[in-house]
């Protein structure tokens, strides 16, 4: 069985600058002989969490929505790649509410010390972070970062790399910058390529 890769857009834009670096990157992953899912975050139906704290004794959320499907992926998968606009100096709606929806792993972490990710799999799981920024201020990713880290550390899913591109307001369509484009589908492929080395 191939490596497992989920890529998640968290751009509304599905033709945007982001879907580009992520298409990208998940051509490299698949180049590197992962199978990638893609997830496109906005598209989803799910609320955003309520705090209800059935996941501090249960492994799953009380909610019926989308996010149900989502868990299992989110278990399963192997490594990770998320692409995301900068909003407001931080993650978009859609998406952060996807990461809160994650209590579900922090429960199981740090309230009933029993992760839902095995063993074996902590040690090898990795993140890549695609993000744009139509700004081009020296803190501009900051937010992104901070949010990104404690998610993956939920998922036991170690922040590994990244591709960050400021100045989108000026540079405007990522197809005028070949060189961007080809070093997300450098990184999807050293993404995969490690995957692949240790399957």
């Amino acid at each position: 069985m191939k490596p497992q890769v989920l890529a998640l857009l968290g751009s509304p834009l599905p033709e945007g600058n982001t879907a580009k670096l992520l298409k990208q990157a998940i051509a490299g992953a698949e180049k590197a002989g992962c199978e990638v899912t893609l997830i496109d975050v906005p598209s989803l139906e799910f609320s955003s969490c309520r705090e209800m704290y059935y996941c501090k004794e249960q492994g799953s959320c009380i909610m019926e929505d989308d996010m149900k499907k989502m868990y299992p992926l989110l278990k399963s998968m192997d490594s990770l790649i998320i692409a995301t606009p900068v909003m407001t100096m931080g993650v978009p709606g859609h998406l952060k509410s996807f990461f809160d929806r994650c209590q579900v792993f922090y429960c199981a972490k740090y309230i009933r010390s029993d992760p839902l990710i095995p063993k074996e799999k902590r040690k090898t799981r990795k993140t890549l972070l695609l993000s744009i920024s139509g700004m081009n201020l020296p803190n501009n990713f900051d937010g992104i970062k901070i949010s990104t880290l404690a998610f993956c550390d939920i998922l036991d899913c170690r922040l590994a790399d990244e591709l960050l591109i400021r100045d989108m307001d000026n540079k405007v369509d990522l197809d005028q910058y070949p060189d961007l484009l080809k070093e997300a589908f450098d990184k999807g492929f050293a993404l995969g390529s490690a995957l692949t080395k240790n399957s």
